[in-house]
């Protein structure tokens, strides 16, 4: 590891061993879209676990970022008007790509080309914005990052 650990205000998943940071302010949506991506990858038959929700601490691990969870806080996730629910977790893994909710009302009906947001440690992530209430999100997500699904099927591109 390099670089000091740097704790934000994000949830932290891995399906695979693609690391997924959910981003954005407080109340947003990223704890709900990160558990519906988790429950809905495990019934396509993929591994899925959290490694952090609220507060995630990341640092610089060679050109990646890593998160990892504050032990305190280890395999608990926050689901808003339903409690504080305990689900398989890791400590920590690297990220790749960054997930920002969004209204989809609100927002531009086709996002920026090659967004990426600024993790920490001089660290960029492809960005990808998922509009809430979206019934599939992990779905969504695949949708608009082939890469993510041809890794699952053992293909480079």
């Amino acid at each position: 590891m390099s670089g000091e650990e740097v704790n934000i205000h994000a949830t932290a998943i891995v399906v695979g061993t693609t690391g997924f940071l959910f981003v954005g302010p407080s109340g947003v949506g990223k704890s709900a879209l990160a558990f519906a991506c988790m429950h809905e990858a495990r019934a396509l038959g993929r591994f899925a676990a959290l490694i952090a929700d609220d507060r995630v601490l990341v640092s610089r691990f060679g050109e990646h970022l890593l998160a990892r969870c504050p032990p305190p806080i280890a395999g608990l996730i926050e689901l808003r008007h339903g409690g504080i629910a305990k689900v398989e977790h890791l400590p920590s893994a690297l990220m790749h790509v960054a997930i920002s909710p969004v209204d989809g009302a609100t927002a531009e009906r086709l996002p920026p080309e090659g967004e990426q947001f600024s993790a920490a440690h001089g660290i960029a992530l492809p960005l990808v914005r998922l509009p809430l209430g979206t019934p599939t999100p992990f779905s969504f997500i695949e949708a608009v990052m082939p890469a993510l699904r041809d890794d699952r099927n053992g293909r480079t591109g």
